[in-house]
């Protein structure tokens, strides 16, 4: 059955789109905020209460799409709000509030469909991973084995170095918060701050070299990503600051 998720801040999420507990879904319920992303799964459809406050609504919106996670959007609206939503908001479907129970069961199986169409019309043929071993043009990571190189030459990395350079290069492209960082990589029973992101990464790009450190590359205000060599980048284009700021104040 298909995931669905849903960001409000209404008290009553039910009333948000009263449609969907007509539904045979089980529905996610998050706060509305940036700290939200870090709690959904990879695969599921959004729906974002935009009802009350199209702003923050369109927030959401931006880091969503700044973050490279490929969730449909399905935006819930009233009436008023169709008049300010465009392209650029990055959403996949709209639905007005009061939509009936078959007309949202619709627009979850298209968003469904059409993000399952563009996930595989957009398979990357990038870092290939044979046996456990993922090759990013010099730069060679031995899942199994704990061991990376670059050039031939073994990296002395330490073991959190190794996990998060691994974990990176597994999901090219995808950026990811330092909060989800810390989750994916040091666990949920980890207690330090995101400041221990920071500096790992600061050691990866040490050891990756002047040569090689933009690989790890910074999104601002949002957080790190792993960026494939040129070679092998279809467009050839970053949207990093080299020197590993985030307009953080780091």
């Amino acid at each position: 059955m298909t995931d669905l998720t849903l960001m409000t801040f209404s008290s009553d999420p039910a009333s948000v789109l009263p449609s969907l507990a007509l539904l045979s879904y089980r529905v996610r319920v998050l706060p509305m905020d940036a700290a939200s992303m870090v709690k959904m799964p990879e695969h599921t459809v959004l729906f974002l209460d935009a009802r009350d406050d199209l702003a923050t609504a369109k927030t959401i919106c931006n880091l969503i799409q700044a973050s490279g996670l490929a969730i449909p959007i399905v935006l819930v609206l009233t009436e008023g709000g169709f008049t300010v939503v465009n392209t650029q908001w990055g959403v996949t479907d709209v639905v007005v509030n009061t939509a009936s129970p078959a007309e949202v069961e619709c627009r979850i199986r298209l968003a469904s469909q059409r993000t399952a169409d563009v996930s595989h019309s957009d398979e990357p043929s990038d870092a290939a991973d044979v046996n456990g071993v993922i090759r990013c043009g010099e730069l060679v990571v031995d899942t199994d084995g704990y061991t990376a190189s670059l050039r031939s030459v073994p990296l002395d990395l330490a073991y959190k170095e190794f996990e998060l350079l691994k974990y990176l290069v597994q999901h090219p492209g995808r950026v990811f918060t330092r909060a989800q960082l810390l989750q994916e990589v040091w666990g949920y029973d980890y207690y330090g701050g995101t400041r221990t992101v920071d500096v790992h990464v600061r050691r990866l790009r040490a050891k990756l070299g002047t040569e090689y450190d933009h690989l790890i590359g910074t999104v601002r205000n949002v957080g790190y990503r792993f960026d494939l060599p040129e070679s092998m980048s279809p467009s050839h284009s970053t949207t990093v600051s080299d020197d590993g700021s985030d307009g953080a104040g780091h």
